[in-house]
């Protein structure tokens, strides 16, 4: 099996990054955006898609600034792929944007990196920074 390689992408988005932090760090935040439905069962989140879902453990997060999920297995054991949300505030403009670190396969990078792109499009349309 071939590694998955990381990949980093920022989206400049018009938000308080408070407002921000509640979307990308609950799971009623993250189901209005980046899954169909995300439940919780103290640091695990399940991420639910269609007829798939994916079980994350929140592995850290610093209030209003960033999460970072680990994928775990069946077993509830850290994988070695995670993906991480960062709010980044620029000092002199505080102009406010998202930094998504993620990882995909070679092949499917360009992929990946537009499926986050219609995610943070959506995200924009539910805090109405469009």
């Amino acid at each position: 099996m071939d590694l998955k390689v990381r990949y980093e992408i920022e989206f400049p988005i018009n938000s308080s990054p408070q407002l921000l932090y509640q979307y990308i760090s609950t799971p009623s935040g993250l189901s209005e955006w980046f899954a169909d439905n995300v439940n919780s069962r103290g640091e695990f989140f399940t991420f639910i898609w269609n007829d798939s879902q994916e079980k994350a453990r929140l592995a850290s997060k610093k209030s209003g600034e960033k999460v970072k999920f680990k994928w775990v297995d069946d077993n509830n054991k850290d994988t070695e792929y995670f993906f991480e949300l960062n709010i980044l505030v620029d000092e002199l403009t505080k102009d406010v944007s998202l930094m998504v670190v993620d990882f995909a396969h070679k092949e499917e990078l360009e992929e990946a990196t537009q499926l986050w792109e219609n995610q943070i499009s959506d995200l924009k349309h539910v805090i109405g920074s469009v």
